[in-house]
């Protein structure tokens, strides 16, 4: 792969910004299966950071660790400085303080693959829906935001409309707008495109890259290189839940250091 052009934000956004989502040698596993074997990362205020790897390296499974989603066996998940609360130890260790929980999932949207959109709702009501009945939100301001940022995604005159008369690039700029409804501290993205076709995709990044020049914060996890030469600061990629290399995407991509790295990135070309 070609090195990518010098990122849009570099010189606006400093590198020492204080991190919203920080991960401490991270350790999951599902009984006796080790997915993520003592990882680091850190997304600073106003940063993209992307994650990407082969199949099974444990990218999934991380970006759900930061939005405690999954449990953890060792290691530190901090949110904005403030570090989650456990109790328990090993396969029994659980978040101590459930208010806490739930106070960090609401400040770090989620787009999943799969759009998750409730199917007996309209757009509106999707994208409405969770700052309304979860942040008790003025539903008339709710509204306003809600029409607003469907604008911003490029489907505002989808409003109205069944998420099953929408494509799936539709369906999952919809989505986006949903979780920026909640005016989250950070947005997490698990690979945001892999399930549109290339026509739908295009429609779905050219939105991420606005958001990336917004200065949004924002963890992806992508099978698309191109998406994460474009709009990441930094890239992380990881090898059997351990990360093998990471930097800056001219690095990674132009120059890797890695026998892994250049072969995954062969791979990706040829496939």
């Amino acid at each position: 792969m070609a090195s990518p052009a010098r990122n849009h934000r570099e010189d606006t956004v400093p590198a020492d910004a204080a991190p919203v989502i920080e991960i401490r040698n991270l350790h999951k596993a599902y009984g006796s299966l080790e997915v993520l074997k003592g990882v680091d990362i850190r997304a600073p205020a106003g940063h993209v950071v992307a994650m990407i790897g082969s199949s099974g390296s444990g990218k999934s499974t991380l970006l759900r660790c930061c939005n405690l989603l999954e449990d953890s066996q060792q290691g530190e998940v901090l949110f904005c400085g403030e570090p989650v609360r456990w109790r328990g130890t090993g396969m029994d260790r659980r978040p101590a303080d459930r208010a806490q929980v739930t106070r960090i999932r609401t400040n770090l949207s989620m787009v999943f693959q799969s759009f998750n959109l409730w199917s007996h709702m309209t757009i509106l009501q999707n994208v409405m829906e969770a700052p309304v009945t979860v942040l008790r939100r003025n539903p008339r301001e709710v509204e306003d935001s809600a029409r607003r940022y469907l604008a911003q995604v490029g489907i505002a005159d989808k409003a109205d409309a069944w998420p099953a008369q929408l494509s799936g690039g539709q369906q999952q700029r919809a989505a986006i707008a949903r979780a920026l409804c909640m005016e989250p501290k950070a947005l997490l993205f698990d690979e945001p495109t892999s399930a549109l076709d290339p026509e739908l995709e295009q429609e779905v990044i050219r939105v991420i890259k606005a958001l990336a020049q917004e200065g949004r914060t924002m963890i992806i996890v992508t099978h698309d290189m191109r998406l994460a030469a474009d709009v990441a600061d930094h890239v992380v990629f990881l090898h059997k839940g351990r990360i093998e290399e990471e930097g800056p995407p001219d690095q990674l991509f132009g120059n890797p250091r890695t026998e892994r790295l250049r072969g995954f990135l062969s791979a990706t070309q040829a496939a």
